[in-house]
């Protein structure tokens, strides 16, 4: 927890503020028995009204200034609680954002929003209420043992039998609470990944009709949850009772022997009711152990998953600055292979191929032969195991991130557009560009007709995920954005599958004349026909390079792959 609650030291001086406040009110309400032992032995027993006054005014003072005490204390804590929030929030997010590939793959997405919302809220519930009364209610049982044992020493003995078990009792409980809630929050992290699977596939789940199934998975891991929930919730409770059965039993024995002590004139009433009335704080104040437990381990087990994030070794990459270099994009790989961190299974063995500046290579292959990873070398979201990848014959870990990305303009397999407009979309390639730029790269993607039909145009709001566009559009604005980077290498991840064949055969047209190096994953034969170069993978390793009139002659499997198409569509020409 250090590492968490070390994002509150910046605010020390309001939390100095707000804890000299607490102090003020706990003070307060440990005196009050005093002032109630006074009126009573000094006024009401003597028959003095004078003095009950006089008690009864410094009372109302000690009230006035703990009601005072209590409420800036209650602004500094909130203060603190959210400004140590908001840091924390932004350090994850912050974090997450210089996460390698690798290392983001480690954490699933739903358990990385459960660390970004209901964790931190946790942990900031539990500062506030330190603050405000978490750390009060310790201090003002200890504080009312000792102001019992000024009072009268012998009475406050009997206070005294039930705290060293109640003290081993609660960090029992303590530890107990951690390890409960900390699973709670795991099955919270299912949940959400339930819940997101589900709306982001819910077409799909209509489409078939799964509502039922999905129902049901849903119920199932919402009763793991429920579970251990209640679980943890029941051992938590049983905190409450065992306290008060301790604390009562001593109250008992105080007024049972205070009784006697004052009838044989060794103790005054007033030292009683003081006694019973620090007895009757330290039960508030153990009563209060329950719910501090309980936000405590919650607080401590989201505390635990969010340094998981913070401390996450496996390197981390920063693009923010760079030489401002831009390759001519030559692309060569020598001998690479690569596999997943925790996997024996290598993806990519010994690939080499070399694509010339200005060059199209087509990259073909069936369903996991490693087309995909094999793109994703390039901008470095992964290093590879062996081998090494040269742009313009330098080695792409000598380049500084920012240039080795800023010449890329990357389109990935599922295209993905953000909340926003069009404008703001298509901005994401340069931010600096300008409407003219956006336009003719959406020209270029041949997505530029479509936008002049809506009737905001370049305005027009783009829901979650691009939810409110067809395939196509989406697949030509993403398309559109990597042309507004104007790249040097412009990687397209099967991104024009949605396309019909009039529109692609424009889209290639207009991409002529880029200068860019490009890179192309298509399961269409006439798309890699058209292409410098073939690659073709299979099971990760190279089965095929060279032109399309090389590999008719020298692959079976690509001459297999033409036959399966000319057999469907008709759509190539074998001897071309």
């Amino acid at each position: 927890m250090k590492t968490i609650f070390s994002y509150a030291l910046k605010y020390k001086w309001a939390i100095g503020i707000a804890l000299v406040l607490m102090l003020i009110e706990l003070g307060v309400e440990l005196v009050q028995p005093l002032v109630v032992k006074q009126i009573i032995d000094e006024g009401i027993l003597a028959g003095d009204s004078g003095t009950v006054w006089m008690w009864g005014g410094v009372m109302a003072g000690l009230a006035v200034a703990a009601f005072l005490s209590g409420v800036v204390n209650s602004y500094f804590s909130a203060h603190v609680a959210h400004s140590f929030g908001y840091d924390l929030r932004t350090a994850l997010f912050r974090k997450i954002q210089s996460f390698t590939m690798s290392t983001f793959l480690r954490f699933p997405q739903s358990g990385l929003l459960t660390r970004m919302t209901s964790d931190i809220t946790q942990v900031m519930n539990v500062l506030y209420m330190s603050l405000r009364i978490m750390l009060r209610a310790p201090l003002a049982a200890a504080g009312s043992l000792i102001m019992a044992f000024i009072v009268n020493p012998k009475l406050a003995l009997f206070l005294m039998i039930g705290v060293p078990f109640l003290v081993v009792f609660l960090v029992f409980m303590v530890r107990k609470g951690v390890a409960l809630f900390g699973r709670v929050q795991r099955r919270l992290d299912r949940v959400n990944r339930v819940v997101q699977e589900n709306l982001q596939g819910v077409r799909l789940v209509k489409a078939y009709l799964r509502g039922g199934y999905e129902t049901k998975r849903f119920s199932k891991v919402a009763d793991s949850l429920r579970s251990d929930t209640v679980s943890a919730v029941r051992l938590m409770e049983l905190i409450l009772p065992i306290l008060l059965f301790v604390m009562n039993v001593s109250l008992l024995a105080v007024l049972w022997f205070g009784a006697s002590e004052v009838r044989a004139g060794d103790a005054q009433v007033g030292e009683v009711v003081a006694i019973v009335n620090y007895a009757l704080r330290m039960t508030g104040s153990f009563s209060m152990f329950s719910f501090i437990i309980v936000a405590y381990s919650r607080a401590r087990a989201s505390a635990e998953r969010m340094e998981e994030v913070l401390l996450a070794d496996g390197g981390s990459e920063t693009a923010e600055s760079g030489s401002g270099e831009m390759p001519a994009g030559d692309l060569r790989f020598e001998h690479v292979s690569f596999k997943y961190e925790g996997s024996d299974k290598g993806v990519l063995h010994d690939v080499n191929f070399h694509v010339r500046p200005g060059e199209k290579l087509a990259i073909m292959g069936a369903t996991g032969a490693g087309k995909s990873t094999l793109l994703n070398l390039i901008p470095r979201f992964f290093d590879p195991v062996t081998g090494k990848i040269l742009i313009d014959g330098r080695d792409i870990a000598e380049w500084p991130l920012k240039d080795l990305r800023d010449a890329i303009g990357y389109v990935p397999q599922q295209s993905m557009l953000f909340t926003g407009s069009i404008h703001e979309n298509l901005g994401w390639g340069d931010p600096e560009a300008g409407l003219d730029e956006l336009e003719a790269a959406a020209q270029k993607a041949q997505i530029h007709d479509s936008v002049e039909q809506f009737p905001d145009q370049y305005g027009t709001r783009v829901g979650q995920k691009g939810v409110n566009l067809s395939g196509g559009q989406k697949q030509r604005l993403s398309i559109a954005r990597a042309l507004v980077r104007h790249p040097s290498i412009l990687i397209l991840d099967d991104s024009t599958s949605a396309l019909d064949v009039k529109t692609e055969a424009a889209l290639w047209e207009a991409l002529e004349g880029e200068r860019a190096t490009m890179l192309v994953v298509t399961q269409k034969v006439s798309t890699a026909a058209g292409a410098d170069r073939i690659l073709l993978l299979d099971e990760g390793r190279v089965a095929g390079y060279g032109t399309h009139g090389e590999l008719m002659a020298q692959s079976e499997l690509y001459r297999q792959i033409v036959d399966s198409q000319l057999q469907h569509d008709g759509e190539v020409d074998a001897d071309a």
